[in-house]
């Protein structure tokens, strides 16, 4: 998994944005020490269980070992898929129940709810955040293995997987902030991991949930797409290879189904892409891993998604753009948008006062520097005292969830910014 040490965080090479500077990054450290405990109209009508006593559940299976409070919770999205969710309401040392702020987890792609416990409790995000005081609540995607509930559709029915990344933002998103919301009475935290932060910015773009907010931790972020460096995920969007998977009749894509599976293996067959170590040929080269840290993460990950999805990404990929879904026919794109061509999505469209936090690496071939950068520019006229952007060296995709120091070099800054909000 590489050895690289020498992590640091450094000036970011934008004029417009001032990172966190090692004196600063000092103050953020000092921070995260000190102790601190109106409804969207496409918001869903959610309804609960707190069946913490789900013993398939991701409570039972990983939180509660631990020595953590864990409560289960289920979700209905507007279109009709019931999602899980799982509070973290106090750390391990216990402590009084209703007064902390909460924070939303969100997953990036063909990941889960897990990618926040992969890893032992004083390095797991959401383990950190509850033994620091947050409410804490982890959600996982719609037909991710929590997830695959629907109020009148089955997994095996074609229409089932008949979304994108589209969907996550305008119904997943806004059901479980409408629900975290509701159920402890405050404006919340909010992180997203890779995907996890293109549905945010997407929804945030259309002024939507930025109400129920107080900040955004957008780590690896992903929103233009089109300067990715990583072979596999390249060669699959110009080989149109989740195309073909439809065009075969394969709606669901699961990594780990013979299919997919098939296909991976014919692109790792191709000159110049390298899949021995095939999280590092997706994400960029991980500095930060213990090795068995990938067998844990085989253990539960990858999850599915919808072939559909992987088609959408694909498109931003070869296009550069961030887009709504295109159907490739002027008629079927007419109908669903009202005009022949998608929709964009204008992140510079995100109300400037909104907190973020964003934070990249130089080594990740997933969120690219060139394309993170880009972002940058597009964010260039928000508020200056309201975005922190944390340029990491040797960082690549899965550090941000998995490294051994994430929780020095990424969490403990990303505490304190909340803290500031």
């Amino acid at each position: 998994m590489g050895s690289l040490l020498s992590l640091s965080v450094v000036a970011e090479e934008n004029q417009d944005f001032d990172p966190i500077s090692k004196s600063n990054y000092h103050k953020l450290i000092s921070l995260a020490n000190q102790p601190r405990f109106s409804s969207n109209e496409t918001t869903a009508v959610v309804a609960s269980t707190a069946a913490a006593s789900n013993a398939d559940g991701i409570c039972q299976s990983i939180v509660v070992p631990r020595g953590y409070p864990c409560e289960e919770h289920k979700v209905r999205t507007k279109d009709g898929f019931v999602l899980s969710l799982q509070r973290i309401p106090l750390g391990r040392a216990g402590g009084k129940r209703g007064s902390r702020v909460p924070v939303l987890l969100q997953h990036g792609l063909l990941m889960d709810g897990i990618t926040w416990l992969l890893s032992p409790p004083d390095e797991s995000l959401a383990l950190v955040l509850a033994d620091n005081g947050f409410d804490v609540w982890i959600v996982s995607s719609r037909g991710t293995k929590y997830s695959r509930g629907h109020a009148y559709l089955k997994p095996e029915d074609e229409a089932y997987w008949d979304w994108t990344w589209d969907e996550l933002a305008a119904y997943d998103l806004p059901a479980t902030f409408q629900y975290v919301h509701s159920q402890t009475g405050q404006k919340l935290h909010y992180v997203g991991h890779s995907l996890g932060t293109l549905i945010a910015m997407a929804a945030f773009s259309k002024g939507e949930l930025v109400s129920m907010l107080r900040s955004a931790g957008l780590l690896s972020p992903v929103a233009y797409v089109g300067e990715i460096t990583s072979p596999l995920g390249r060669n699959a969007a110009e080989n149109f290879i989740a195309e073909t998977l439809k065009w075969l009749g394969l709606h669901e894509f699961n990594p780990k189904g013979d299919a997919v599976t098939k296909f991976l293996k014919k692109i790792c067959a191709q000159r110049g892409v390298d899949c021995t170590n095939l999280l590092n040929s997706f994400t960029g080269k991980n500095c930060c891993l213990k090795p068995s840290i990938v067998d844990v993460f085989l253990d539960h990950e990858p999850q599915p998604s919808s072939t559909k999805n992987m088609i959408h990404i694909a498109q931003m990929i070869r296009d550069g753009t961030i887009r709504m879904y295109d159907y490739n026919d002027a008629g079927q794109n007419r109908k669903r948008y009202g005009q022949p061509t998608p929709p964009a999505y204008n992140i510079e469209n995100i109300p400037k006062n909104v907190p973020l936090f964003l934070s990249h690496g130089d080594a990740d071939s997933l969120s690219d520097v060139n394309d993170v950068n880009h972002l940058l520019r597009t964010l260039k006229h928000h508020d200056q005292d309201k975005i922190v952007v944390q340029f990491v060296k040797g960082y690549a995709h899965a550090d941000f969830v998995m490294g051994t120091n994430a929780r020095q070099v990424v969490y403990e800054p990303l505490m304190a910014f909340f803290k500031r909000h």
